[in-house]
C-alpha cells in the first residue's frame, strides 16, 4: 500500500515538472504596463481562435492566436479601448470571433436553439415513458 502511495506521490510531482503552462502567450509579446497587459490577457480571453475554434487566443499556439494577441496589444498601447478592440475584430471577422456572441437577431438561434433541443428531448423521453407505461398495463 505505501509502495502504490509513494509511486502516486512521485507521479504527481513530476507531473507538474513536466507539464507546460496553458497559456501560450510568449514573453516577448508581454507589455510593459501590467494594467495594459491585463486588460490584453483579459480580451485574449474572450476572442476565439481561427484555426483552433473552442480555445481563446489566450490558450491557443496557432500562428495566427498570436498574431491577434500583438494585433491587440498594439491597439492597446494606441489608446483604443476594450469595445474598439472588439469592434474592429468582430466587424474583420465576425461574430464568430467571440467566444461570448452578441444578444442579437444574427445570434439569435445560438441562444434559443440549445432550449430548442432541451425541450424536444423533453418531450421525446415524456413520450417514451407513457408508451412504455401503457404496454405495462397492457401485459
Amino acid at each position: 500500500m505505501q509502495r502504490i502511495l509513494l509511486a502516486i506521490i512521485v507521479c504527481l510531482m513530476t507531473s507538474q515538472i513536466v507539464t507546460k503552462n496553458c497559456y501560450s502567450v510568449e514573453p516577448d509579446e508581454f507589455l510593459q504596463n501590467p494594467k495594459k497587459e491585463l486588460r490584453a490577457r483579459n480580451i485574449s480571453k474572450n476572442v476565439r481562435c481561427l484555426v483552433c475554434q473552442n480555445q481563446s487566443i489566450d490558450e491557443s499556439t496557432a500562428p495566427l492566436a498570436k498574431d491577434l494577441r500583438i494585433l491587440i496589444r498594439k491597439k492597446i498601447e494606441h489608446g483604443n479601448s476594450d469595445e474598439e478592440i472588439y469592434d474592429f475584430l468582430t466587424e474583420r471577422y465576425g461574430d464568430f470571433i467571440l467566444l461570448n456572441p452578441p444578444f442579437k437577431i444574427s445570434t439569435l438561434f445560438l441562444w434559443i436553439l440549445p432550449f430548442v433541443f432541451l425541450a424536444v428531448g423533453i418531450f421525446v423521453i415524456f413520450l417514451h415513458n407513457n408508451k412504455s407505461k401503457k404496454l405495462d398495463y397492457n401485459k
